[in-house]
């Protein structure tokens, strides 16, 4: 049960990572479309890391209260919703409303899973989580790019990032049940009640300051090549014209 269950936390992932290099794939189709400045991809950016960082700070909370099934379910359903608000939107607005769900439903995903994961199983379980995650990240800008030049244009991405979105939430909607049924399968045999540190305990631990220096090192470097990557190299082949 506990293997099964970790294959539906690998696909999550996968799930959690299609949304996240999508919106700098599309923004050059987007910008020309909406006939916007490219520098405005920048106010969606920031809408989505705003809302992924409040979902994690009280993600805690939500995770005591739902359970990780539930949060993870629920996470996957919302920025479904909000990839298929994006490829219907009209003007700019539209996409910064629906950034505030996908970003939400993002930084929830990831903490909750995180979380399981790192509290369930052990550290190689965690890095093979990540690669999923990059499968996610790698498959979004492949979909896009077959889609893109056909009548459904990028709009026709976010429509099949939906379809996939989608169909992960309902394996997670079908397999709320097994998670308890894995947890009470530990090797431990009793349930763990792991308590939640505050920040200030939590910078005290030995070598976590310089970890938080590079996941912030390393997640500009994301940002800035999944943001903007596309948009240069588009650019930059105008340009060459």
């Amino acid at each position: 049960m506990a293997t099964l269950l970790l294959i539906v936390i690998y696909i999550s992932f996968i799930g959690l990572g299609i949304p996240d290099s999508l919106f700098g794939t599309a923004w050059p189709a987007i910008y020309a479309d909406f006939h916007l400045p490219i520098s405005f991809a920048s106010f969606v950016s920031i809408i989505i890391s705003s809302g992924t960082i409040l979902s994690s700070l009280i993600s805690a909370k939500v995770i005591s209260l739902l359970g990780t099934n539930r949060v993870s379910a629920i996470s996957t359903v919302m920025t479904a919703f909000a990839l298929l608000g994006f490829s219907v939107s009209a003007n700019f607005l539209l996409l910064c409303l629906f950034a505030v769900p996908l970003g939400l439903g993002a930084g929830a995903i990831d903490t909750a899973l995180n979380n399981y994961v790192s509290l369930h199983y052990s550290a190689t379980h965690m890095s093979f989580l990540h690669c999923y995650y990059g499968i996610g990240v790698t498959v979004s800008p492949y979909i896009l790019s077959l889609v893109i030049n056909s009548s459904a244009g990028w709009r026709g991405g976010y429509r099949i990032a939906f379809g996939i979105q989608l169909c992960i939430a309902f394996i997670l909607l079908l397999t709320l049940s097994i998670w308890k049924k894995a947890h009470q399968q530990d090797s431990a045999g009793t349930e763990r009640a792991p308590k939640t540190l505050s920040f200030r305990e939590i910078a005290r631990i030995p070598g976590v300051k310089l970890m938080w220096c590079l996941f912030i090192t390393s997640c500009a470097i994301e940002c800035t090549c999944g943001g903007w990557g596309s948009t240069y190299l588009v650019e930059y082949s105008i340009w060459m014209r």
